[in-house]
C-alpha cells in the first residue's frame, strides 16, 4: 500500500508539472551585447599573438621589490580579507552540495511523569531518523552548481586581489624611490645655493657686487631649505604608505637603495579577446553570471511540487534496558508531496527577484569587460608616450645642467648677474625634478599595463588560490 501511494504521488507531481510553463534559460549574451573587439590593440605595438611575459615582477630585476611583494602577500590585511571570503564561498558551496545527501539523526530520550495521585513512572527511548528530498527536477543540483560557480568567482576575486596588492606594492616602491631621489636632489640644491651664497659674499667683500645680491642669494638658500623639508616629509609619507601595505607598523624606516628599472619595448600583448580569458575580474563576472542563470532555474523550479522521504526507527519502554530491546522496535516510512498553492505570491516574487539579479549581472559583466579594455588601451598608449617624455626631459635636464655650469663660471668672472645664476640653477633643478617624476610615472604605467593585461608573476605565495589555502 505504501509503495502504491508513493507511485501515485509521483504521478500526480509529474502531471502537475506538465501544466506549468517550462522555464527557459535566458540568453544573457543577447542582452547588453559586447562591442566587437579588434584583432589587435588599437593603441598598441608589438606582436599581438605573442605570449605575455610570465613574470613581470622578475622583469623589474629588483630583488627588494620581489621581497616586498612576498612580504605583502604574508601580511596585507586586505588580502587576508579576500582569502577569508574565498574560504566562506567554498564552505557555502559545500553546504549546498550536502543537500543532495540524506540526513541521518540519532536521538535518546528520557521522560518522567508524575500524576497527582500515586507514584510516577519513567520512560526511555532511543531513535534513529533519516530524511531525503528527491531532486526530481534538478533544483538542488542547480543551486549546488551555482554555489560552486560562486566559489570559483571568489577564487578569481582572490587572484585579482593578489594582482592588485602586487601592483600597489610595486607602485609604492617606485613612489618611494622617486621621493628618495627628489630628497637627494633637494639636498644637492641646498648645497648649490650655499655655494652660490659663499661666492656672492666673497665677491661682496671685494666690492664686486651689491648687498642686494647677498640678500637674494640668502633668500634662494632659505627657499631651497624649505623645499628640502617638504621633500623629506613626502619621502617619510611614501615609506609609511608602503609599510602599511606590507602590514607593518608605519615607522618610515623603509629606505630604498635602488633606481628605477630599465624597460624594454613592449611585446606579447595578446589581443583584446585574449584578455577576457586572463583577467580575473572578467572571469569572476562570467562565473557569477552563470551562477545567476542556474539560480534563476532553481527559483522557477520552486513552483513545482517537491517529493521527500522520511523514515524513523525507535525503541523504548519503562526501563533503560528497553532502549536496546529489539522487540520494542517501531519503524515508519513517510513519503510526502508538497505543492505550493497559495503563498501570497512569495515564490513568484522570489523568482522575479533572481531574474532581475541575473539581468543586472549581465550589465555588470559588460561594464567589467569594457573597463578591462579601457585600462589596457590606456596603459599601452601611455607606454610609448611616457617613454618619449622621459627622453625629452632627460635632454632638457642635461642641457639645463650644462647651462648652469656655464653661468656659474660667468658669474664667478663677473659676466653674469646673480639673477641669471639663480635662474639657471632653478631651471636645472626643475628639469631634473621633472625627469625623476617622469621616470616614476613610466614605471607606474608599466605596472598598470601588466595589471591590465593580467600578467603573471612568481611571488613566494603563488597566485593559485590553492597555495593560499594549503590545499
Amino acid at each position: 500500500m505504501a509503495k502504491r501511494l508513493l507511485v501515485i504521488a509521483t504521478a500526480l507531481a509529474t502531471a502537475s508539472c506538465s501544466t506549468l510553463q517550462a522555464f527557459e534559460t535566458r540568453d544573457f549574451s543577447a542582452e547588453g551585447t559586447l562591442p566587437t573587439a579588434p584583432v589587435a590593440w588599437s593603441a598598441g605595438s608589438g606582436d599581438a599573438g605573442a605570449e605575455l611575459a610570465r613574470d613581470w615582477v622578475a622583469s623589474m630585476q629588483d630583488e627588494r621589490l620581489t621581497a616586498l611583494i612576498d612580504a605583502a602577500f604574508a601580511g596585507n590585511p586586505t588580502l587576508a580579507q579576500s582569502l577569508a571570503r574565498f574560504h566562506g564561498a567554498q564552505a557555502a558551496a559545500r553546504v549546498d552540495g550536502a543537500r543532495y545527501m540524506p540526513q541521518l539523526d540519532a536521538s535518546a530520550s528520557y521522560q518522567r511523569s508524575q500524576p497527582n495521585v500515586g507514584s510516577g513512572s519513567n520512560s526511555y527511548g532511543l531513535g534513529l531518523s533519516a530524511s531525503w528530498e528527491s531532486d526530481l527536477w534538478g533544483a538542488l543540483r542547480d543551486n549546488a552548481r551555482a554555489s560552486g560557480l560562486n566559489a570559483d568567482a571568489a577564487a578569481e576575486d582572490l587572484r585579482a586581489a593578489q594582482l592588485s596588492i602586487a601592483g600597489l606594492v610595486a607602485k609604492g616602491w617606485f613612489s618611494l624611490i622617486e621621493a628618495r631621489l627628489q630628497t637627494e636632489l633637494a639636498e644637492r640644491d641646498v648645497a648649490t645655493r650655499q655655494s652660490s651664497l659663499d661666492l656672492t659674499e666673497r665677491r661682496f667683500a671685494r666690492g664686486l657686487v651689491r648687498s642686494s645680491d647677498v640678500r637674494t642669494a640668502r633668500s634662494a638658500l632659505s627657499s631651497s631649505e624649505a623645499a628640502l623639508a617638504s621633500r623629506q616629509r613626502a619621502e617619510a609619507a611614501s615609506a609609511r604608505s608602503l609599510e602599511t601595505l606590507l602590514g607593518r607598523y608605519p615607522s618610515a624606516s623603509l629606505a630604498p637603495e635602488a633606481d628605477f628599472p630599465a624597460f624594454d619595448e613592449l611585446g606579447g600583448l595578446g589581443s583584446p579577446v585574449d584578455l577576457l580569458t586572463r583577467r580575473p575580474d572578467v572571469r569572476a563576472a562570467e562565473d557569477r553570471l552563470d551562477a545567476a542563470g542556474l539560480q534563476s532555474q532553481a527559483a522557477a523550479k520552486a513552483l513545482i511540487p517537491s517529493l521527500s522521504l522520511r523514515g524513523s526507527s525507535g525503541t523504548g519502554g519503562l526501563d533503560v534496558a528497553d532502549m536496546f530491546d529489539l522487540d520494542t522496535l517501531v519503524s515508519s516510512l513517510t513519503a510526502s508531496l508538497v505543492a505550493p498553492i497559495f503563498d501570497g505570491g512569495s515564490l513568484i516574487a522570489q523568482r522575479d527577484q533572481v531574474y532581475a539579479n541575473a539581468e543586472g549581472l549581465v550589465a555588470s559583466y559588460v561594464a567589467t569587460v569594457l573597463t578591462a579594455w579601457q585600462e589596457a588601451e590606456n596603459a599601452i598608449h601611455g607606454d610609448a608616450i611616457l617613454a618619449q617624455r622621459v627622453e625629452n626631459l632627460r635632454e632638457a635636464y642635461e642641457e639645463a645642467a650644462a647651462a648652469e655650469d656655464l653661468v656659474i663660471r660667468e658669474y664667478a668672472r663677473g659676466v653674469s648677474t646673480i639673477f641669471e645664476l639663480l635662474t639657471a640653477q632653478s631651471r636645472r633643478i626643475s628639469a631634473e625634478s621633472q625627469y625623476i617624476s617622469a621616470r616614476r610615472e613610466r614605471a607606474t604605467n608599466r605596472v598598470d599595463l601588466y595589471l591590465a593585461l593580467a600578467g603573471d608573476f612568481s611571488a613566494a605565495q603563488s597566485a593559485d588560490p590553492a597555495a593560499q589555502t594549503g590545499e
